[in-house]
C-alpha cells in the first residue's frame, strides 16, 4: 500500500509564506510525476503544480506561477511546495498526488492539508 502524507499547512497572513511537504511511505513504487492540487470550499479541485520525478521538470498553474515553487528530495522520497506571497484566494485544502506513467491519471492521493490565508 502506498501512502502520501502531507504536512505543513496552517494559518498565515496575506503576503506570508508556507512550505508544504508530501512524504511517500509504504511499498516502493515508481513515480513518473507528482503534483499538488487544491480545493477551496464550494469549488472544484484544481491543479497547482507538478514535477517529473526523474529529471525535476516542473510546471505550474498560471495563478501560482512566480509565487510557488515545487521541488523534490529523491533520497527521502518527499516532495515540497514552497508558497510565497500568499493571497486569501490561495485558501484551500492542498493535496499531493502521484502517477506512475505519463498517460495515467494521478492514482495515489494524500489526505490533504488545510492552508488558510487571512487578509
Amino acid at each position: 500500500q502506498v501512502q502520501l502524507v502531507e504536512s505543513g499547512g496552517g494559518l498565515v497572513q496575506a503576503g506570508g509564506s508556507l512550505r508544504l511537504s508530501c512524504a511517500a511511505s509504504g511499498r516502493t513504487f515508481s513515480s513518473y510525476a507528482r503534483g499538488w492540487f487544491r480545493q477551496a470550499p464550494g469549488k472544484e479541485r484544481e491543479f497547482v503544480a507538478a514535477i517529473i520525478w526523474s529529471d525535476g521538470s516542473t510546471w505550474y498553474a498560471d495563478s501560482v506561477q512566480g509565487r510557488f515553487g515545487i521541488s523534490r528530495d529523491n533520497a527521502h522520497d518527499t516532495m515540497y511546495l514552497q508558497m510565497n506571497r500568499l493571497k486569501p484566494e490561495d485558501t484551500a485544502v492542498y493535496y499531493c498526488a502521484a502517477k506512475t506513467n505519463a498517460v495515467a491519471q494521478y492514482d495515489y492521493w494524500g489526505q490533504g492539508t488545510q492552508v488558510t490565508v487571512s487578509s
